[in-house]
């Protein structure tokens, strides 16, 4: 006779010391749990609800602008500084961390409309309207002394005046040189105070200029013509023009995918182009329901972040058509610019009030020191959450988001007019001869032509 005994040694589950965790042993043989979707779906929807109940992105206003903000420039060398320029002519360098002044610098007459900062994260370039280029001289001190009085000011190390205003600047990832828009674009080199190369295609003024992350020679404009022009330095006139419907307000690059870039519009759109293609959007970006003002992408490549007229922040997917988060407070403004940090953890955004705000990337993310088993369990909710992310539960209460009530009503009235359009084309083209209405796709439709 054969007697089974369960017999295991105290060995395998005793704790060698009173740290440890207990020794737990699962069976993973599905046919022991014949509820664990079920179970595993309850945790899905359950963390959908936490992620709504925690989600708290605002973090805190940066007040002492005296008027609206236009542009905001990052440093790439220091996390935690952000510049800021007001249409007063006030530039100020921020500490993200203590949400206070470090610097001012003072200067300009009119309006700043744009600032960047070189490569070494050593000399800030602003310009305004006062016809003025000025170079400023970003110190160590300045960035890790976030105890400097908010009154302390520097000086401009160069001044170059020009024959026109200026709408925008922007610098080379990787050189010397930086490039200005205006009534034509020009390429500047900090130790010249003439430019080095001017390109001007059309008479209009140049409201925007990026240059590309991958190759430094390629940049790319949009002017108040409703064109986007790509230029290339080593050329001695522009490359590429694409003319839109509406004009576009600024343009980023995909950091990660440097021949992508992504285009804010007039028409509450947003539009990514492959820059080899220009005839045809690669996406359509939807949700906001007036102008978008500006676009900045986060450096993993993976999102972009967008200030509208609406007087909201939204945050889509590179390769999304609506976005996946909304951003707004009631004292909040129209957004006019607005940045990713370094490390796609904070978003900011400028805005009419005079104030910078400072919002979490991710709405419902824990902010400080995250321990291993619990970024474990974040990491397990996040995966179970996008496993059953299809199931209409779990769909409703993950894209459900609060919006204000003018904001709301404009989405609803924008819905009918586009539903109501659509119809009517539809019915124009079944009364008529086939063949001779053709439906134009909608990443080919606000395109005019492109112009080589």
């Amino acid at each position: 006779m054969k007697v089974k005994v369960i017999s295991r040694s105290t060995d395998e589950f005793t704790r060698e010391r009173s740290q440890d965790l207990q020794r737990v042993f699962r069976n993973f043989d599905p046919s022991l749990r014949s509820q664990e979707k079920a179970v595993e779906y309850v945790r899905a929807l359950n963390a959908a609800k936490l992620d709504k109940i925690f989600a708290r992105p605002f973090i805190g206003a940066m007040d002492g602008h005296r008027d609206s903000i236009k542009c905001m420039a990052k440093n790439p060398n220091y996390l935690k500084a952000i510049f800021s320029g007001s249409d007063d002519g006030d530039i100020r360098l921020w500490d993200i961390a203590s949400r206070r002044t470090v610097c001012q610098f003072p200067g300009h007459q009119g309006a700043v409309q744009g600032l960047t900062v070189s490569t070494d994260g050593s000399v800030l370039v602003s310009c305004g309207s006062d016809c003025t280029v000025r170079l400023w001289n970003v110190s160590d001190a300045n960035l890790a002394d976030s105890d400097y009085l908010s009154d302390n000011s520097s000086k401009p190390q160069a001044v170059y005046i020009w024959k026109n205003a200026f709408r925008a600047v922007d610098h080379q990832w990787d050189g010397d040189l930086f490039a200005t828009a205006g009534a034509q674009v020009d390429i500047w080199n900090h130790n010249r105070s003439q430019p080095v190369n001017t390109f001007d295609w059309g008479s209009d003024t140049t409201i925007s200029i990026r240059f590309n992350p991958g190759e430094p020679n390629i940049l790319a404009t949009s002017a108040n013509d409703r064109s986007i022009t790509l230029y290339d330095l080593r050329m001695s006139s522009p490359a590429r023009k694409v003319i839109m419907r509406t004009k576009t307000n600024s343009i980023a690059w995909n950091p990660m995918e440097p021949m992508n870039f992504t285009a804010a519009n007039e028409d509450c759109n947003c539009y990514s182009y492959d820059a080899r293609k220009l005839e045809e959007a690669k996406c359509v970006h939807k949700d906001h329901v007036s102008a978008v003002m500006d676009i900045d992408f986060s450096p993993t490549g993976r999102e972009f972040v967008t200030g509208s007229y609406d007087r909201t922040v939204r945050i889509f997917q590179y390769n999304g058509g609506h976005s996946q988060e909304i951003y707004h407070t009631k004292r909040m403004q129209r957004v006019f610019c607005v940045k990713y940090s370094c490390d796609a953890s904070y978003v900011i955004s400028g805005s009419d009030d005079t104030n910078l705000r400072l919002w979490k990337a991710k709405a419902s993310e824990q902010l400080g020191v995250v321990l291993p088993r619990e970024r474990k369990k974040h990491e397990y909710l996040e995966a179970v959450k996008n496993r059953y992310k299809h199931l209409p539960e779990v769909k409703r209460i993950v894209r459900h988001r609060h919006l204000p009530k003018p904001v709301y009503k404009a989405a609803n009235l924008r819905r009918t007019m586009i539903e109501a359009e659509r119809r009517k084309e539809q019915r124009r083209k079944a009364h008529s001869a086939p063949g001779s209405i053709v439906t134009e796709p909608v990443r080919k439709r606000r395109i005019i032509k492109e112009v080589e």
